[in-house]
């Protein structure tokens, strides 16, 4: 899965019933009862990005293409699935895979709904499938801290990593998560993080599942789950899982139209899909022509070469240089032809950075 986002948290919390609305597909078994989703399911979801259309008016191409963003619906968790309950073990390995967690919290009541812990109460959600990730990243830790024991009788640098990983197990021990560890930008913290891909240090975003009401009017679930996000450095997305699935059969028009009756600027779902690719650290290029207007999704900071292999490999083995023009100057000269004349295409070589919203040609030689 590498760079993807996984959906998290109870069950019965509206995982699946997002993923439906996300992938636009009914692939995701929605069912109230626990455990009705026992594999992964994946998608690759499209990043909505009004760009790419501003760019379409102007070359007037065959087809679009957007970014996209790998989706990972994993089974629900309960309390105890550190030590396996509810199949624990299997969906915990799940998140490892995955870069940033989704973790959907229930914030509606319905009495036809069942709830596996009796009763609405987020912020305890939030603590039970948060603790379970710690209690996961112990047990990882603590058969790598046996180890580094035994090795650091004969070497230095175990010895050494060894400290660093007492430092967290202790820390870790007062129920606390890898990403509030001290000590976090050590260099050997950093290789036992790349080694063991610590749950518990993973980037959250809250998905905050309300009723149509609780669109309207924030409700006190709400209210309790945005005070932990800021408190915890997290952000929050306020949603209803079942609107957004209802929204499915509709084209965009009425999908717009069906928001603006609920009072609602824009989706929960196109939200999340834009904050997860942020907060996967991507960004977008832009090739525009008469075949295909398309976004290219490259890591923040990629050099120009490295860019270009995303198109072919090719590219950026024979890169020579880039033609390089800004989003807003080619809608503003209407292209590349009047944003040449007016000297805003500029020659960028191997070291220059992309920048998000680049409209970039590559010049190569292989």
């Amino acid at each position: 899965m590498g760079l993807g986002v996984g959906i998290v948290g109870l069950p019965n919390v509206g995982k699946s019933t997002t993923f439906n609305a996300l992938t636009k597909a009914q692939n995701a078994e929605s069912a109230n009862y626990p455990f009705c989703t026992i594999e992964p399911n994946k998608a690759i979801v499209p990043v909505p990005d009004d760009r790419l259309d501003a760019l379409a008016l102007i070359v007037k191409p065959e087809r679009i293409q957007h970014s996209t963003v790998d989706f990972v619906d994993i089974a629900g968790l309960v309390k105890g699935a550190s030590s396996g309950e509810g199949l624990g073990n299997q969906f915990l390995s799940n998140i490892r895979e995955v870069e940033v967690i989704l973790h959907m919290v229930r914030c509606f009541e319905d009495e036809n709904i069942t709830h596996v812990e009796q009763g609405i109460n987020p912020l305890r959600d939030i603590e039970i499938i948060e603790s379970e990730l710690i209690f996961a990243d112990v047990q990882q830790l603590d058969k790598k801290l046996d180890r580094l024991k035994r090795q650091a009788k004969l070497d230095k640098t175990a010895q050494v990593m060894a400290e660093i990983a007492t430092e967290l197990r202790a820390h870790l021990d007062e129920i606390k998560p890898v990403s509030t560890f001290a000590k976090r930008d050590n260099e050997n913290f950093l290789l036992l993080d790349k080694e063991l891909r610590f749950l518990s240090n993973k980037t959250i975003i809250y998905g905050a599942n309300v009723d149509e009401d609780g669109l309207i009017t924030e409700n006190k679930y709400v209210k309790a789950v945005k005070a932990h996000a800021l408190e915890v450095g997290a952000d929050i997305v306020v949603l209803c899982a079942k609107v957004e699935e209802e929204m499915v059969a509709l084209d965009d028009d009425e999908a717009e139209e069906f928001l603006k009756e609920l009072g609602v600027k824009e989706s929960g779902l196109r939200q999340i899909i834009r904050l997860a690719f942020d907060k996967l650290h991507l960004a977008s290029y832009f090739t525009a022509g008469v075949k295909e207007v398309r976004a290219w999704t490259i890591e923040k900071g990629w050099k120009a070469p490295k860019a270009a292999s995303v198109i072919h490999n090719d590219f950026e083995k024979g890169f020579i240089r880039a033609e390089v023009t800004s989003y807003n100057d080619f809608i503003t000269y209407k292209g590349d032809a009047g944003a040449k004349e007016a000297g805003k295409m500029r020659l960028e070589g191997k070291e220059y950075i992309v920048q998000d919203g680049d409209v970039m040609h590559f010049r190569f030689n292989v």
